[in-house]
């Protein structure tokens, strides 16, 4: 069994690595980077045709005719690659895949103060659209507190801290989080592929970001379970059960109504913030 193990450690350590090296490359970056504007220009462009009558009517009828929609399609992509990247940090320590998820948040927050220009006219008047003004200032200011507190969430965190001393072990651990990234991976494309294809197929459109993170509430708690195998001492488990309850008031903030939703997801970057200084004070050292 502990052979079979081993080969599978060492095979998910095979897969995961390769692609993490791709994904965070500067050239990968820069390509990624450069289909983001191009498609941005195609969605304005399409837009406006669209304005003037000049799409095909199967398209017409599908396509917005609010150029803030094309703001809404940027801020989305922005998203799903912060997503991936969130993935391949998986691995790393539980603190900073949290804050990953803090950050997809804050960004979450962001794009829906620019999804709420859709229902704005052209050129933009307040007359008429103060709800979706409140919405927008309280969603930005949601996604500024997220981006402050998780300054100072960062700056806790202390550089190069390794709990688990034996390399071995800790070999182990990281390569078991490498497993579970790489099925977060194959299950985030599948759900990419099927909202994709019901996009093609012009059915209602699924907020696909909330119904990831309830992916993300399972993989944590997996992680967590993990971690007990590895780290099974009181404090560990407390923390990154902790931490797993911080990413479920993410996914409730999500869902929540305007104005909830800023309280929610500042209110669970304080949690987290808080029981990373109480542990860092109180509870960190190596374990055996």
């Amino acid at each position: 069994m502990s052979l079979t193990m081993e080969r599978v450690y060492d095979t998910a350590t095979f897969i995961f690595d390769p692609l993490h090296e791709f994904w965070e490359s500067d050239q990968t970056q820069r390509r990624v980077g450069g289909l983001l504007v191009i498609v941005f220009l195609l969605a304005l462009a399409a837009i406006e045709l669209n304005r003037h009558a000049l799409l095909p009517a199967s398209l017409a009828q599908h396509a917005p005719t609010s150029h803030f929609a094309a703001v809404g399609l940027a801020f989305s992509l922005v998203l799903i690659l912060e997503v991936v990247s969130f993935i391949f940090t998986l691995p790393c320590s539980i603190t900073k895949s949290v804050g990953k998820q803090f950050e997809i948040l804050a960004l979450i927050l962001l794009r829906s103060t620019f999804k709420e220009l859709v229902h704005f006219p052209e050129p933009i008047t307040l007359q008429g659209h103060m709800d979706s003004l409140l919405r927008i200032i309280s969603d930005g200011s949601g996604a500024l507190a997220i981006f402050l507190i998780l300054g100072l969430y960062y700056a806790l965190q202390r550089k190069n801290r390794k709990e688990l001393k034996d390399p071995v072990l800790r070999y182990k651990f990281v390569a078991s989080k490498k497993i579970v990234a790489l099925v977060i991976l194959g299950v985030f494309i599948a759900m990419g592929c099927r909202d994709l294809l019901g996009i093609l197929r012009h059915h209602p459109p699924t907020d696909f970001f909330a119904a990831f993170y309830t992916v993300l509430i399972f993989s944590d708690i997996l992680i967590v379970l993990i971690s007990q195998r590895h780290l099974p001492a009181f404090r560990a488990v407390f923390r990154n059960s902790g931490f797993a309850l911080a990413t479920l008031l993410i996914r409730i903030a999500l869902t929540a109504p305007p104005y909830y939703n800023s309280a929610i997801g500042v209110g669970a970057a304080l949690f987290a913030i808080c029981l990373s200084l109480v542990y860092d004070r109180f509870y960190a050292r190596p374990l055996d």
